[in-house]
């Protein structure tokens, strides 16, 4: 989870509140509407619970991701710059953090009567969309259906070994990894997500994976990278 926060501190802050979200709004449907007991495992958790869980993360997410991606800091991806000795967050946003006009399914429906509609056609036609919510659905809908079932596994791999807890490094609520089972499972979702769908490799991204070696594993680098170029005709060579 750590290593997301290179990428863009929203791949971090809004899992993170997905799963936070999720535990939440479980509990309180549950609470209140809960009566069919979805697991053995764990005897309090029911269907109610989790649906009405999942539903109230998905429009969280869709919310939360809307506000935070309108900041730069948010969405850029953290690079080092050495010359000026400081990490930087100013970058070219990335295509899923622009906006694009997305065209209402009953766009045509509405215009057929567009004397109701007192002008505002062009503003019910379509609306401004991200492409990033396309993708903040997809995590979000992972964390309420796939990620609590590492607190169900987790619950079950106590009740094997006939332990409340992990440890007791918490007071009152377990060890870490008792708090922390499900936002674990979800780090390493999107991790694998964002470089799977979402991550375009550039010069920059290339850079910082070079600055990481060591000084003489960069020399290398240099040196095969500089004979390459030389050979395919693109520098002269040296």
């Amino acid at each position: 989870m750590i290593r997301n926060v290179f990428d863009g501190v929203i791949w971090v802050i809004l899992p993170c509140a997905m799963i936070i979200c999720n535990d939440m709004m479980a509990y309180v449907f549950g609470f209140f509407f809960g009566r069919t007991p979805l697991i053995k495992l764990s005897p309090k958790k029911t269907w109610e619970g989790f649906l009405g869980g999942g539903f109230s993360t998905i429009v969280f997410s869709l919310l939360l991701g809307h506000c935070l991606i309108q900041f730069d800091s948010m969405v850029c991806p953290i690079e080092y710059d050495e010359l000026g000795n400081t990490l930087n967050t100013n970058c070219s946003r990335h295509p899923v953090f622009q906006p694009v006009q997305f065209r209402l399914p009953f766009a045509e429906f509405l215009m057929e009567d567009s004397s109701t509609l007192l002008g505002f056609e062009a503003l019910l036609s379509s609306i401004p969309w991200y492409q990033f919510h396309w993708h903040t659905i997809c995590m979000a809908s992972f964390a309420s259906i796939v990620a609590p079932f590492g607190g169900f596994f987790a619950s079950g791999f106590k009740r094997a070994f006939k332990i409340k807890d992990f440890s007791n490094t918490i007071p009152g609520h377990g060890g870490v990894m008792d708090r922390f089972d499900c936002q674990i499972i979800m780090g390493i979702f999107v991790y694998v997500y964002f470089h799977t769908f979402i991550m375009v490799t550039s010069p920059h991204h290339l850079l910082r994976q070079v600055y990481s070696l060591r000084p003489s594993d960069q020399l290398k680098f240099y040196e095969a990278l500089t004979e390459g170029l030389a050979k395919r005709g693109i520098v002269p060579a040296v």
